[in-house]
């Protein structure tokens, strides 16, 4: 079988996955190009070079186009044209295109055309039968040319949808994709549903006058030799001074770096570390570190503020290079979750910047270190769920707008929670009958639709390098916004496929704190250093203690206020159950309770079952993170570290009625053989599934703890830098800028109105003796652009504004500024 996607080979990866699991199928590789004149080339894959020029080739018409189109020259197909085999297509092929604007005649002539750019003995005559009068006519007529050229005939189906029944969902996409309801689609639409994935039988049937072109079709399989197991991609080797190996250069790194975090004399530390840099040694990955470490030296360089979390928080080593700040030996974390020899993927390094041009200059640090096709941002598939999917559907399908606002909402709240909540049940609730036909067929087709690809998008942050050029491994593309390339993969293909990605995410609070640092610096004297800050400030677990929270990161909704009086944080590990438990798993779960209980001794300390102890003692025996739910499935139920990171990668996307089924099934299963059976297996039951959304990682609660603490650090020690960096970086949290100001002044701060002549941009400190007051910034004066607000600051430097009239004789700035709002210009009416 093969798949030809359209520019691209978007659905290759779990193509190429799917047909490892049938050991009879064999997936070949290709795709539909389109031509400078609108129709497409279908080619396939011969060999790794094949593949290397296809996605070559598709780099090349991308990248100069705009997304989502993109076209090729046939003097450029010759450039790239080795190790590919060209069918002449099907109704959007170049011969379907020939026959109809030239006959015989100019059939023959583009068909020799094939063969000049590919060979001869590289042209395959297709035809494809979907009974339809047309269609007939020119498979007679691509016969005759192929008798004529003694070129081999091609039997292939033009497949759409696998099932018949799947052709409704078909033309509903083509009314999506034209902007059509199926009344007004005409022939857009389908003529029948014979484009389905049909059997072998099947097919020598249809063709049974023409038994070549099905006996050509196996003669075609065996040429085709690629797989994506041959992608040929190596991981960038990082250029070691004095021609030492990246692993001595790594030990030297890792060395300096614990002596820096734990002095010479930690064996415990030294031991795990060395533990460490053994298995990066065996795996071949002291490449990865150094990438990850030189983004971060050149962070540090630049003074962004950069932190890693994800599970690289588990790592020892992490922590030593600099790339993490969460101490995984102090706190015992499992270095397993990061990195294990079963699992043989990459490890995943998640680095925290702040948002904004910050993050952007990491970004095109990476690009310009290893060159603009050697590096890109990973895709994101937009899938169709919920809301997305009904609206469309129903757009499709005619209903009036309340009925569709009804019925989309309807399906936006549903999400599967145990075999009785099913979307079916939820449109009887809500008193819609599914046997009218209209509506039993909206429910079918957004049953139909769930999790198939929408559309392609940009992952928020992940990145993948190559040794060499990427655009040989998989086809690159402009991204929407400008100076990103992102590869036609998302990042689970790219790890099934062993393609490295490293992680630069946007994060609002490290924005504030980086410009809290700087203001405190500026206005403070002082040199806050996060790495430095005392880790059992008073103040600050008192502050927590008292829910007194707003501006904090992770730590201010009411939720989470509500919580904390009862949890009472007392230790910095404290922080990290408080960021893990006001979530939906844990909620979810039932275990937010009966662990506040535990804590506060109302309730005695049970853990689920005696086999599970070493995994629940530290959380007195209720599950909260993400690792324990992986490792109680491994003891449970008999997992294997492969298996537990399979049930991972299940949590991280929407959950469906028959994945939360397969692991039911399969966790039970593996507990009634280790001897665990009725409410005690019900209760782990319940705990797993209950995250298969939300669970959330303890490596990445700890990471996000210590950013917590600094947040509180910061807001009780430099209250007014604390608030001006956050006024500086909205809109990000839960709580609007009002409501900043008037927590702050609950504080003791004073904050100074805008002012035209004093006012910056941003909002700015003021000393007042021996106070520091807060100045609000000319960025909240209602509808002034900051292109004017700066140039006001900038004209203002230059000579002040002495009267009104300065200002508005300032390039009709004063005008504007007058319209847009009413800020404090008492001091030059005065």
């Amino acid at each position: 079988m093969a798949l030809l996607d359209r520019d691209g080979v978007f659905g290759a990866p779990r193509f190429y996955q799917a047909a490892k699991k049938l050991s009879s199928m064999r997936a070949h590789i290709g795709a539909e190009v389109t031509s400078a004149f609108g129709w497409r080339y279908a080619l396939l894959v011969k060999s790794r070079e094949g593949y290397q020029n296809l996605c070559r080739a598709i780099t090349r018409m991308k990248l100069r186009a705009r997304k989502g189109e993109g076209r090729i020259a046939s003097e450029e197909l010759t450039e790239f044209k080795t190790g590919l085999i060209c069918l002449t297509g099907g109704e959007e092929g170049p011969l379907a295109d020939a026959l109809k604007e030239g006959g015989m005649a100019r059939g023959i002539e583009c068909v020799q055309e094939l063969c000049e750019i590919f060979g001869r003995q590289n042209v395959y005559v297709e035809l494809q039968r979907h009974y339809c009068r047309e269609e007939e006519a020119r498979n007679q007529a691509a016969v005759e040319i192929a008798r004529k050229l003694s070129l081999p005939l091609l039997a292939t189906n033009g497949v759409c949808h696998a099932q018949p029944h799947e052709r409704e969902l078909l033309d509903v996409f083509t009314c999506i994709r034209n902007h059509r309801n199926l009344a007004t689609a005409g022939r857009l639409l389908t003529r029948n549903p014979e484009r389905h994935l049909k059997t072998p039988a099947e097919m020598e049937q249809l063709f049974a006058d023409l038994p070549e072109a099905i006996a050509n079709t196996q003669t075609l399989s065996s040429r085709l030799q690629f797989t994506l197991k041959d992608l040929g991609y190596e991981f960038p080797k990082y250029p070691v001074p004095d021609g030492g190996t990246q692993m001595q250069f790594l030990r030297e790194r890792a060395r300096e770096g614990m002596i820096s975090r734990y002095g010479s004399s930690n064996e415990k530390a030294r031991l795990q570390i060395d533990r460490e840099l053994a298995l990066i040694e065996k795996l071949e990955l002291p490449g990865y570190f150094l990438i990850v470490w030189d983004i971060v030296r050149f962070c540090q360089e630049k003074n962004i503020l950069v932190q890693g979390r994800g599970s690289a928080a588990n790592s020892a080593v992490c922590y030593a290079l600099g790339i993490t700040a969460v101490d995984a030996v102090g706190m015992g974390l499992l270095f397993e979750r990061f990195l294990s020899e079963e699992r043989g993927e990459w490890p995943d390094i998640d680095l925290d910047l702040p948002s904004g041009d910050q993050r952007e200059r990491a970004i095109q640090y990476v690009y310009e270190r290893y060159g603009k096709l050697g590096a890109a941002m990973t895709a994101n598939v937009i899938t169709y769920r919920g809301k997305s999917a009904a609206r469309e559907i129903g757009k499709a399908l005619s209903f009036d707008p309340e009925t569709l606002a009804r019925l989309a909402s309807l399906v936006s709240a549903w999400e599967y929670k145990d075999s009785h909540d099913t979307l079916e049940h939820h449109f009887q609730d809500a008193g819609f009958d599914l046997k009218h036909p209209k509506i039993r067929k909206f429910f079918e087709l957004c049953v139909q639709a769930q999790d198939l690809p929408r559309h392609l998008g940009q992952h928020s942050g992940g990145l993948v390098v190559c040794q060499g050029q990427l655009d040989s491994v998989v086809p690159l593309e402009q991204a929407t916004m400008p100076n990103r390339v992102v590869v036609q993969w998302d990042k689970e293909d790219c790890a099934d496929m062993g393609i490295v990605k490293v992680d630069l995410l946007g994060l609002g609070m490290m924005a504030v704190l980086e410009d809290s640092l700087k203001i405190i610096r500026e206005d403070y004297g002082e040199d806050v250093k996060l790495a430095h800050l005392p880790q059992d400030d008073k103040k600050v677990y008192d502050t927590l203690c008292q829910a007194d929270t707003v501006g904090m990161f992770q730590i201010e909704s009411r939720a989470q206020m509500a919580c904390l009086p009862r949890l009472k944080p007392k230790v910095f590990y404290d922080i990290v159950v408080q960021v893990a438990i006001i979530r939906p798993g844990p909620i979810v779960g039932k275990m937010v309770h009966p662990y506040l209980k535990r804590r506060q001794g109302r309730e005695a300390t049970e853990c689920l079952h005696p086999s599970l102890e070493p995994v629940l003692e530290r959380t007195l025996g209720v599950p909260l993170f993400q690792e324990q739910l992986l490792r109680m499935a491994m003891i449970a139920s008999g997992f294997t570290g492969g298996e537990a990171e399979e049930l991972r990668r299940a949590f991280g996307f929407k959950r469906s009625e028959k994945l939360m089924r397969d692991v039911e099934i399969k966790l039970r299963r593996g507990m009634d053989r280790n001897g665990i059976t009725g409410k005690t297996q019900d209760t782990i039951v319940q705990s797993i599934t209950s995250f298969a959304l939300y669970g959330f990682p303890e490596s990445h609660a700890a990471s996000f703890a210590l950013i917590a603490y600094a947040s509180a650090y910061l807001k009780c020690h430099y209250l007014a830098a604390f608030t001006a960096a956050m006024l500086n970086n909205q809109p990000m949290g839960f709580y609007n800028p009002a409501t900043l100001v008037k927590d702050a002044q609950r504080h003791g701060l004073r904050v100074r109105p805008i002012d035209v002549t004093r006012s910056d941009w941003l909002c700015t400190l003021e000393k007042n003796g021996e106070d520091l007051l807060m100045r609000v910034g000319l960025r909240y004066v209602k509808g002034l652009r900051e292109e004017t607000g700066r140039e006001i600051v900038r004209q203002r430097n230059l000579e002040m504004f002495h009267s009104l009239d300065d200002l508005k004789a300032f390039k009709r700035v004063g005008a504007l500024l007058l319209m847009a709002s009413k800020p404090d210009l008492q001091s030059l009416a005065g």
